[in-house]
């Protein structure tokens, strides 16, 4: 799964999702059923998702997709 598939919020599984935060941001510290990734930026948007069932939460995907803007927002600026 990549990036341009995350265009239904609602039909993308935990799993593929994890995978993409962790190309993206390497190996998450994992807390409980929490996966927090570290950013190379401080503040928002902080990334902390948990697995609930097979399915992604909406706002995980939504926050992902932010969490990727910055990201190319900050190598932009480099």
């Amino acid at each position: 799964m990549e990036k341009d598939q995350l265009s239904n919020p609602k039909n993308v599984k935990f799993d593929d999702l994890l995978k993409i935060y962790m190309k993206y941001f390497g190996n998450p510290r994992i807390r409980g059923s929490h996966h927090i990734f570290k950013t190379p930026w401080k503040g928002d948007p902080r990334i902390n998702i948990q697995k609930e069932g097979k399915m992604a939460k909406p706002y995980q995907v939504k926050l992902i997709l932010k969490a990727l803007e910055k990201l190319e927002m900050e190598n932009e600026n480099k």
